[in-house]
């Protein structure tokens, strides 16, 4: 048996604690929050942020992050991107060096501009890192529904022993062997949910969030290949698969949240409402800003930082998006 700790108490810690239980592990959360760990331990729930969902006999919950770390045989790093590197340097003392980490935060640090395994190279040096992505709803995931997703690590054995160690029936990774274009992917298509989600807000139409999907992916892919990704991984779970679960539900906190601004209510009303980091709101600065440095044009998340970040008007953003130049379809530069 696999020894498992997921690092971080949230909706998806707890359903890749299902997960990793189900495949047979040992599984271990940590979560900073006593009352999190109180529910789950003595009540088998998550009450804070998986409502509804009844945990297994064999997920255990502690407060105490070496414990969760000292013995483990893989670690799940499942906590919001702006969060990645002070946890991981938290957690750096327990590690053994062979120790896998697998990332399953998707932003882009706002000081820095760095991935997520950008901040793990300084922070774990020495550490096999994966990076988990793909098209994922929590209770979904946690509910044993089927799911596929991209696991990506730099060197193919470690993607194949995290496959082994997790992999099920119902949740199905497929390996790469570029984390990148898996980072990439998980990361920009939290900013255009937004955009879709303003676009459902506003009633204006199925069209228009087609075409935002599409082009969106196009960003994606061009800011993917600019720091070196593959483009064929962002066409897969972790890019086209993400994005087009994201952009099209309401259970995807991104696209809620644009929904509700795009209706006309305010960021800081809405984000009042929620327990859950809603990832896009802090990405689209560093997004946008690292594109910027890469010399990569991204107009859509151009206009969801406008929004969310700086206060635009959302009808003048959306009118100056539209006014765009017409282009050449595939043009990168465009």
């Amino acid at each position: 048996m696999t020894r498992l700790a997921v690092i971080g108490g949230g909706a998806w810690g707890t359903a890749l604690a299902c997960v990793a239980r189900r495949a047979g592990n040992d599984t271990l959360l940590w979560a900073r929050n006593a009352a999190v760990v109180t529910g789950i331990n003595e009540h088998r729930i998550n009450t804070h942020y998986l409502d509804g969902i009844t945990l297994e006999a064999g997920i255990e919950a502690t407060t105490s992050m070496a414990a969760a770390a000292q013995s483990a045989d893989i670690v799940l790093l499942v906590v919001p991107s702006q969060f990645v590197r002070k946890i991981s340097t938290d957690l750096a003392p327990y590690l053994q060096k062979s120790t896998p980490v697998v990332l399953c935060a998707k932003g882009v640090e706002q000081k820095t501009g760095a991935l997520m395994t950008e901040i793990l190279s300084e922070t774990l040096p020495s550490t096999p890192i994966g990076v988990l992505s793909g098209p994922t709803f929590a209770q979904e995931v946690a509910r044993g529904l089927p799911t596929a997703v991209t696991l990506a690590a730099a060197a193919l054995s470690t993607s194949e022993q995290l496959a082994a160690a997790i992999g099920v029936p119902q949740f199905r990774p497929y390996l790469s062997n570029d984390p990148v274009g898996a980072e990439i992917g998980g990361a920009v298509k939290n900013v255009l949910a937004i955009a879709c989600g303003i676009v459902a807000g506003r009633k204006m139409g199925d069209n228009a969030r087609a075409a935002l999907i599409t082009r969106g992916l196009a960003e994606i892919v061009r800011l993917g290949i600019a720091k070196g990704a593959q483009a064929e991984t962002m066409m897969g779970l972790s890019g086209l698969g993400d994005l087009t679960l994201t952009c099209n539900a309401m259970q995807s906190r991104n696209f809620s949240l644009g929904a509700a601004l795009g209706e006309g209510r305010s960021l800081a009303d809405i984000l009042k409402e929620r327990r859950a980091v809603t990832e896009g709101v802090y990405s689209a600065s560093s997004v946008v800003a690292l594109a910027a440095r890469l010399g990569v044009e991204m107009p859509i998340c151009e206009a969801v930082d406008r929004i969310v970040n700086n206060g635009d008007d959302i009808d003048q953003v959306i009118t100056d998006l539209l006014s765009r130049p017409f282009a050449h379809e595939h043009n990168r530069a465009d």
